[in-house]
């Protein structure tokens, strides 16, 4: 009897393998992954603990959220908000902030839980002047200054144009609301 060699098989070269394909691809082999493989496999849910949420990837997005709970009335600053990344898909119920330079320095509307994004209706510009509280109105022109106390008939933030009721007259006039609170009439 004659001893032959035992034949050796490479990777792409087994029988029926295509030059292509890679040992251990077909449904019924059981060739064990390689180290390498291994090692692959169990270093991505590593990485994914690792990264942080600031480290959005490209089928992320950024958004501002609240780190503590803020009340209707607060005025919101910058350190209460972090940015946190959701998935491309994500879609919340309503239309949502995505930049925390448009909730910072305005005032709750409403209650915003830590972690949640901040719907566009939630926020509010802060209020200078309050519906009903008496303000002071100011008249200039040429040099002439005419003061007066107003009920405002609504709120009020910079800039803003409202309508107030002089207490002395009873008249309603319209108004542009200053930095300092007061109300500022006539001519702008």
């Amino acid at each position: 009897m004659a001893r032959t060699k035992p034949v050796r098989h490479f990777p792409g070269s087994l029988p029926g393998s295509s030059p292509g394909s890679s040992p251990g691809s077909s449904p019924g082999s059981s060739r064990r992954p390689s180290l390498r493989d291994r090692l692959r496999r169990a270093a991505l849910p590593l990485l994914l603990l690792v990264a942080s949420p600031a480290d959005a990837g490209p089928d992320e997005i950024l958004l501002p959220v609240p780190t503590v709970t803020v009340y209707p009335g607060d005025t919101i600053k910058d350190s209460m908000l972090r940015m946190q990344a959701y998935p491309s898909s994500y879609r919340a119920r309503q239309a949502v902030i995505d930049a925390p330079l448009a909730i910072a320095g305005r005032t709750a509307r409403r209650m915003l839980l830590p972690g949640e994004p901040v719907p566009v209706n939630a926020v509010d510009d802060p209020r200078l002047v309050s519906r009903g509280a008496l303000t002071q109105m100011i008249f200039e022109e040429n040099g002439l200054v005419i003061t007066a106390v107003g009920a405002p008939l609504q709120n009020g933030g910079l800039g803003e144009t409202i309508r107030v009721r002089n207490a002395d007259t009873n008249r309603i006039v319209l108004g542009t609301v200053l930095a300092d609170g007061r109300i500022k009439i006539g001519a702008q």
